[in-house]
């Protein structure tokens, strides 16, 4: 898949970017912009841990990726005062993998697990008696001989991120003490994370360009940050490095986003429904082949925030454009589209 700049997953092959989206992350609850229930129900569990003396219950954040889970993870960490190891499904690949990490953590200690409900089965199950009983039973030699040992193990919180809950195994998820969505933020909150991801990075932008990138964020923390540091880019090569409407629009052209956060895909996914199947209903597998984009990647980067804005509706025999879409892609509707329950 080509990387998208309006694309929520991380780009993990540029090191830089990397080390950027660290240093931009805040490292508490008060630095921590939006998320304002989810915070007041862990610092209400974090305080509550402490007085007892007591590891924080198991934790598990759900909703659409670039949100800030893993960010939230080292926040309770540090709320904690506690060391993190932070790691993810597909990473652990057998049971003596999973074994390893958790026989390395000292008590308080927190083991965050990305992407949870990928998690191999046989892994899935060495954590059931861990998260509940903090005991590791481990399965020593083959065949008749074999024999099991049950190992004690430190009091630790594992703090599970999934993009994907209902994926995740009903034991598994039972045994999380805390299970918490995160929600899109609001343009003001955007723009306030914008405000402050430009000071770290000592670039001036002033508060119309700020919220004229909050608008096209999609309402996503981690692609604000990536379309500041593109905007940065082209302020700096552009113009004297400071970040205003005019140099934001300008850069936000070149950079193919429209005002709505919607990139060259977004498009595509939305005019191929229209001029090939008249605007709906089309199937998934076939707007994967008409678009030449995979079937995953339609579903769980490019359909959520369509239809979040509402552009695009799921209905039982496929997807659906709105008379929204049409508007913003400058088209007429046609009679039958028109006439459609949808439209």
């Amino acid at each position: 898949m080509i990387e998208r700049i309006v694309g929520t997953a991380p780009q993990a092959d540029d090191v830089v970017e990397q080390e950027l989206e660290v240093k931009l992350r805040p490292h508490d609850f008060a630095n921590y912009i939006g998320q304002d229930r989810l915070k007041k129900n862990l610092q209400l569990a974090i305080q509550a841990a402490q007085k007892r003396g007591e590891a924080l219950d198991h934790v598990l954040l759900y909703g659409p990726p670039g949100l800030g889970k893993t960010t939230m993870a080292s926040v309770i960490a540090n709320e904690m005062s506690a060391q993190i190891r932070i790691t993810s499904g597909p990473a652990i690949e057998r049971a003596g993998d999973l074994a390893s990490l958790l026989t390395n953590l000292q008590d308080g200690d927190i083991l965050f697990i990305d992407e949870i409900h990928r998690l191999h089965r046989t892994v899935e199950e060495v954590l059931y008696s861990a998260m509940e009983d903090y005991k590791l039973d481990i399965m020593l030699g083959k065949g008749p001989s074999a024999r099991s040992l049950r190992l004690d193990l430190p009091q630790f919180t594992l703090i599970g991120a999934t993009t994907r809950t209902g994926a995740l195994a009903a034991p598994l998820r039972d045994r999380f003490g805390h299970v918490h969505r995160l929600e899109f933020y609001t343009p003001e909150q955007i723009a306030q994370i914008i405000t402050r991801a430009a000071g770290i990075l000592n670039v001036t932008i002033d508060a119309k360009a700020a919220a004229k990138l909050a608008e096209r964020s999609r309402l996503t923390p981690r692609i604000a940050n990536r379309l500041l540091k593109r905007v940065r880019d082209y302020a700096d090569v552009h113009s004297d490095g400071i970040i205003d409407t005019a140099i934001s629009i300008k850069a936000l052209e070149l950079l193919e986003v429209d005002e709505l956060g919607l990139d060259p895909a977004d498009r595509m996914l939305l005019t191929a429904i229209i001029d090939s199947y008249n605007g709906g209903p089309v199937g998934v597998e076939t707007l994967a082949a008409l678009t030449a984009e995979e079937r995953s990647t339609i579903e769980d980067f490019i359909e959520p925030y369509l239809m979040q804005v509402g552009l695009l509706e799921r209905t039982p025999r496929g997807r659906k454009v709105t008379h929204k879409a049409y508007r913003h892609l400058g088209k007429q509707p046609t009679l039958d589209s028109s006439q459609s329950s949808l439209l």
